[in-house]
Formats: structure tokens, C-alpha cells, sequence
């Protein structure tokens, strides 16, 4: 890659991480400066956000990076306090992006139970009943540790008494299960809440089911006329 086509594409990922940052705070699963946002780049550089700063008043020249070693590359700013959480994910699986919310029902449901009870069958998209990673400090490596165990065949965890965790090849995919488990949550938190009644599960096999016919979902089959 030419030195100009680099430059391009990580202003072109530092303008779509800025958007996904910011559609958190807009749509409600962050608060203030709370949360963060990743993108890997052309191997080993991860953009991220900083830390402390207001997602409104990020621009072009707040572009941030770092290596998988943590050593900034790009920039001048402090990457975000959960730095150690996206670079242990980013080393751990073949993840390119990374989304991390205080989404509240998330948060309230990691208080409550060790797993997402599975009240939906879009739980087969993230892999399996979610996972609550055990308590950890923010920002340290138990914290990290805690995380990739809970993620392990899944692509979103919640951390207790925390927040969410979610990634994915795109920014766009990773934000997306990050919405849809903070969904699920107040889904199975609204369900619960019905005094003498018990929220229906599904079963592994259902969710197998499930599993098979998402793996296809949006994609036209090969025989299929033009749109």
C-alpha cells in the first residue's frame, strides 16, 4: 500500500469510528465521555478514541492510534483508559473492530445473572447465550483477561457491574450486536419483571436452528435475479 492510500484509509476509518462513537452517545448506550471505540488499520494499527473527550468535538486532527503494543503511532492525544481491553482483543481473535458501551440494561442484567438468559433467537447471532465477564478494576489486564474468557466463541459479552463489549469485522457489525444485546436485555429484564411469571426460553436446538438460517440471512442466492 502506497504511502497516500495509507493515509487515506486511516482518514476514511477515523471518520467512521467518530460515527459510530458518536451514534452510541446519540442513541443511548453511552453517557458523557463513558465508553469507547475501536477500528484495526492496515495490520498492526489500532485507531481509538481518546480518553475524556466528548465524542461532539472530535475531528479530523483528533485522529488517534496506536500498535498492538499499545505505543502510539498516530497522534498526540491519551487513548482511552480501556486501551488494555481492546488490544488483548484484537491480539486474542481476528476482530477488526470493537465497540464498548454502559448501555443501562446491559449493565443492570450483568448485576443479576452470569449469563443472558436466551429470550430471543438473535442471541444465535452473537454466537450463544451471552457471557457476564467477573468484576474487574476498569482498565486492567484482569479486566481484559475476564473479558476474552467470556467472549470465547461469542462476539459480545457483557462485564459485570460494567457495561458491554462487542466486535466484529466492520464498525457498522460491531455496533450492530452491541444494539441488539442491550435490546435483549431489556427484553428479558421487561419479561421478568411480570409479577408470577417465568420468561420462556429457547433450547440449544432452537437456537442451532436459529444459527442456520441467520448464517444466510441478507445474502442472495446465487440463482437469484438482479435487484
Amino acid at each position: 500500500m502506497t504511502a497516500q492510500a495509507h493515509g487515506d484509509a486511516i482518514e476514511q476509518a477515523w471518520r467512521d469510528l467518530v460515527a459510530t462513537a458518536r451514534r452510541t452517545a446519540a442513541e443511548g448506550l453511552v453517557v458523557g465521555t463513558s465508553g469507547n471505540v475501536s477500528v484495526r488499520v492496515d495490520g498492526d494499527v489500532v485507531l481509538v478514541t481518546p480518553s475524556g473527550v466528548p465524542y461532539d468535538r472530535l475531528g479530523p486532527g483528533d485522529v488517534l492510534g496506536v500498535g498492538l503494543d499499545g505505543e502510539r503511532v498516530i497522534g498526540s492525544g491519551v487513548p482511552t483508559s480501556e486501551l488494555p481491553l481492546h488490544l488483548a482483543l484484537y491480539r486474542a481473535t481476528g476482530a477488526r473492530a470493537v465497540v464498548h458501551t454502559h448501555a443501562v440494561h446491559a449493565t443492570a442484567v450483568s448485576t443479576l445473572v452470569s449469563e443472558l438468559p436466551p429470550v430471543h433467537y438473535m442471541t444465535a447471532a452473537l454466537g450463544g447465550p451471552v457471557r457476564v465477564a467477573p468484576y474487574a478494576l476498569y482498565g486492567t489486564a484482569e479486566l481484559a483477561r475476564n473479558m476474552l474468557a467470556a467472549l470465547r466463541d461469542r462476539t459480545a459479552c457483557l462485564l459485570a457491574n460494567h457495561g458491554t463489549v462487542a466486535h466484529g469485522d466492520t464498525l457498522d457489525q460491531a455496533y450492530d450486536r452491541t444494539a441488539q444485546l442491550e435490546w435483549m436485555c431489556r427484553l428479558w429484564l421487561t419479561a421478568s419483571s411480570v409479577p408470577g411469571r417465568t420468561p420462556a426460553l429457547l433450547s440449544e436446538s432452537q437456537l442451532a436452528d436459529a444459527a442456520g438460517r441467520l448464517r444466510d440471512y441478507g445474502r442472495r442466492p446465487p440463482d437469484a435475479p438482479p435487484a
